[in-house]
């Protein structure tokens, strides 16, 4: 029983780890990705719907980015939404496509995405923690019925030491993205 808690709460670790990796791909590190509007949603047709299930969007370059709605009439809501996000960038429509020029980044900007990823970190860390806190009631709960204190302990402990492998995981996923970043 207590080996399914730390199975469970080692699987739940893991899908936060790649949940962060899911977030820390919609920032822009001066090459254009796809990725990086995964986060865009267009109001289409009265409802939200995410910008990769209107239209085709490729990388003709590794500074643009090339949007080819499936319905040419979404062209001027899927420009709105681009402008409307936090990207910064300025979409140009030229009624069938549109292009997406992706500057190289300042050093002000660069600072300011690492902020960002450092804040998707965090909540990564106390996503891991939550999930700590959560093994450990479980195993708390079993020591009432099913094992001793002495066994408790030790599961709590092992349940620890799978959070600082997590831990350490999320700080070597910031370090490579906050390198990506910085690098000129």
């Amino acid at each position: 029983m207590p080996q399914s808690v730390k199975k469970n709460a080692e699987e739940r670790m893991d899908k936060a780890i790649q949940s962060l990796k899911r977030d820390l791909l919609t920032l822009r590190a001066g090459r254009a990705t796809p990725a990086l509007l995964d986060r865009v949603h267009v109001e289409y047709y009265g409802a939200s719907t995410p910008l990769n299930q209107l239209a085709n969007i490729n990388t003709p370059d590794s500074r643009t980015l090339l949007i080819q709605p499936w319905d040419k009439s979404s062209l001027a809501d899927i420009e709105r939404a681009i402008q409307k996000s936090d990207l910064g960038l300025t979409p140009a429509n030229d009624g069938a496509t549109i292009r997406l020029s992706i500057p190289p980044l300042t050093e002000e900007r660069r600072i300011e995405l690492v902020k960002t990823t450092k804040k998707y970190g965090e909540e990564a860390k106390v996503a891991i923690r939550n999930i700590r806190r959560d093994a450990n009631d479980d195993i708390k709960k079993l020591e009432k019925t099913d094992i001793s204190e002495d066994e408790s302990r030790r599961h709590q402990d092992d349940i620890q030491k799978t959070t600082d492998k997590f831990i350490a995981e999320v700080d070597k996923v910031l370090a490579a993205k906050e390198k990506e970043i910085m690098e000129v």
